[in-house]
């Protein structure tokens, strides 16, 4: 009678690599491509396309709002891998919870492919990210731990060597998806950009599942990670790697602002680099390709040219990147000072900060999850690889808190309009005083227009710099030049209308209305867009990729269906100006200010690790003096 197959559930006495790594490398490298893919495009499309994929136009999302919303997702992208590594550890082993939660990650690809085909399309979105988070996050600390069961006492030599592999295949995959996402979203729109990624996952799960008989399968331990968890030894382990991952959080919280407000921020720079106009969120793509070219340059000339002169243990190793990190957001302050000036600083300014980025994650993140697999106890290598994620996880909730306290309240958020229009009785909640404003709606139930108190000063005000505009060929009026135009005029509550510029096509006017008190949600005042057309010249790329795409971007034929203006027409008329009124729905901490703020929360993180770091006593755990029970019957 042939006997069934059986799993190998203990380390190989190899002296070389282990024959499950290049499937799990393989995985690593689709899967990577897949989250990365549609993570790159995240903020973008929420900020610009998702007010467009109904039958009418939306209102179009704030970048406070999309920030906020895309840290919100990353948070749960790392807070679910909590649960992934428990039921790893407890019930089910790491190949079965990878493999289930595979499939619940590509049907989140696949409900953001939807959006805009039937139903709603915010619900389609919120499927799709929750989804995505549980599937991604749950598989997150058993594939990191998997790598490492593959190790036994012979090859364990090999752990430093393969989690750089590892990290390799992450950044392959998501320097190919940060290139490639933004492009077919730009051309193709939201359907192919997150279809695509949605296809790479199901790939990455097929490689996967081919290399199960490669695999070594530590069983899961049951009740043992519990006795092992809330013991002494684990309790100790437990609460000292916490101490380390606070930092690591705030380094997260910083380092993931690469994918939303250093992209938003980069829409208004200069994009033209080496004859390539590169589009905002593919500037990205220099972490993963710098990734690349870091690890082997910190692991073979760096880390061994200065450990001749000062020994560099993994947390000084760690304080040194905190460091780094700050000295990469200061630079992105310091350009945002010029954008805030009307200025279109070039995007080299943002590559240099990108090299201190990469720098900072190849010695915090990587040195970390090495360093926090060693002093992870035996039984529980998953749950503490979920501990580090949920660092992550911390510091993208702390950014989104932060993001979501900035924004002053809208109340005009939830009118109605009954006969075409809608009335806000203001500050005193009384209809038929000074204070009362007035929503103009269309057929449709869209605002389009919005009345206050003595709007009509203020629209002499807009006028006024409208003519400034136009005599100096649409150069943005500087601060003061604004601020000479509108301080002799005031609100009917004697407040002055103040002028600040917000980017080089971007001007706010507005009033403290009447609660005389600003930013609050009763400040009242207008924001002047300025559309121009594009007169880039088209790089050498640009002529190459024109092969492959239609003659229109996706955003500007959704547009002309819309019945927006489109760049062709913008093209034909010249420079515009138009104006959004609003009442309230501005931030608190915005430009400049904003990134000087996570400066200084990042300096003063690195000054605490310095003396945490120097009380740690690390204490490495490994797997081999485990006794491994087989199973007979293989996992599904």
């Amino acid at each position: 009678m042939k006997t069934a197959p059986t799993y190998t559930t203990v380390p190989k006495d190899l002296g070389g690599m282990p024959p499950g790594v290049p499937y799990i490398i393989g995985n690593e490298a689709a899967e990577r491509f897949s989250f990365y893919g549609m993570r790159t495009i995240l903020t973008v499309f929420m900020a610009n396309y998702l007010w467009l994929m109904g039958s009418t136009p939306g209102e179009a999302m704030g970048d406070a709002e999309a920030t906020k919303r895309f840290h919100d997702f990353v948070f749960l992208v790392y807070l679910t891998p909590v649960f992934g590594a428990f039921l790893a550890d407890f019930a089910f082993g790491k190949y079965r919870i990878i493999m289930w939660l595979s499939v619940v990650y590509c049907l989140g690809h696949a409900a953001l492919a939807l959006m805009g085909t039937v139903g709603k399309v915010e619900t389609w979105l919120m499927a799709g990210l929750w989804l995505i988070a549980v599937g991604s996050g749950g598989i997150k600390p058993c594939v990191s731990a998997h790598v490492g069961d593959q190790f036994g006492a012979r090859n364990r030599h090999l752990l430093p060597r393969i989690f750089n592999w590892f990290y390799w295949s992450i950044n392959l995959g998501a320097f190919a998806s940060t290139l490639l996402t933004p492009w077919l979203l730009e051309w193709h729109g939201p359907h192919w950009a997150f279809g695509v990624p949605g296809i790479l996952m199901a790939i990455a799960t097929l490689v996967f599942w081919l290399g199960r008989w490669k695999f070594v399968h530590i069983p899961p331990r049951g009740k043992e990670v519990l006795r092992e968890m809330f013991g002494k030894e684990g309790l100790k382990a437990l609460a000292k790697l916490c101490s380390i991952y606070v930092f690591v959080a705030m380094f997260w919280a910083l380092f993931d602002q690469s994918g939303s407000s250093w992209v938003l921020q980069a829409e208004n720079m200069n994009l033209h680099w080496m004859g390539i106009n590169w589009l905002p969120s593919q500037i990205q793509a220099l972490n993963p390709i710098l990734i690349l070219t870091f690890i082997p340059l910190f692991s073979y000339i760096i880390y061994p040219i200065v450990d001749r002169f000062y020994p560099l243990t993994p947390l000084r190793k760690i304080a040194i990147g905190l460091f780094i990190m700050v000295f990469a957001f200061a630079l992105i302050a310091l350009v945002q000072m010029k954008i805030d000036a009307g200025q279109a600083p070039s995007i080299l300014w943002q590559i240099i900060a990108y090299i201190a980025l990469t720098a900072s994650e190849v010695m915090v993140a990587i040195v970390s999850l090495e360093f926090s697999y060693s002093q992870a106890p035996r039984t529980m290598k998953s749950m503490v690889m979920s501990l580090w994620l949920f660092a992550v996880a911390t510091g993208n909730f702390f950014t989104a808190q932060i993001n979501g306290l900035i924004q002053v309240p809208n109340p005009l958020a939830r009118l109605h309009a009954v006969d075409g229009y809608a009335v806000h009785g203001g500050l005193d909640g009384i209809s038929g005083t000074e204070d009362d404003l007035r929503v103009i709606f269309d057929q449709d139930g869209k605002a389009i227009d919005l009345r206050f108190a003595d709007r009509e000063r203020l629209d002499l005000i807009l006028e006024e710099i409208e003519k400034k505009l136009v005599d100096t060929g649409y150069t943005t009026p500087s601060n003061a030049e604004g601020q000479a135009l509108t301080s002799s005029h005031a609100d009917p509550w004697g407040n002055p209308y103040r002028y600040q510029v917000l980017n080089r096509n971007r001007i706010r006017v507005w009033s403290a209305g009447p609660d005389r008190k600003t930013p609050t949600q009763w400040d009242q005042g207008v924001i002047l867009t300025i559309s121009r057309p594009d007169e880039t010249p088209p790089g050498a790329l640009a002529k190459f990729l024109a092969h492959f795409q239609p003659e229109r971007t996706w955003l500007d034929q959704r547009r002309g269906l819309l019945g927006l203006p489109t760049e062709a027409q913008v093209a034909t008329s010249g420079p515009s100006v138009s104006r959004q009124y609003f009442v309230g729905g501005q931030v608190k901490l915005e430009g400049a200010s904003y990134f000087w703020f996570f400066t200084a929360v990042m300096l003063g993180a690195a000054l605490l690790f310095l003396i945490v770091a120097r009380y740690y006593r690390p204490r490495e755990y490994f797997y081999e003096d485990i006794d491994q029970v087989p199973t007979n019957s293989p996992e599904a």
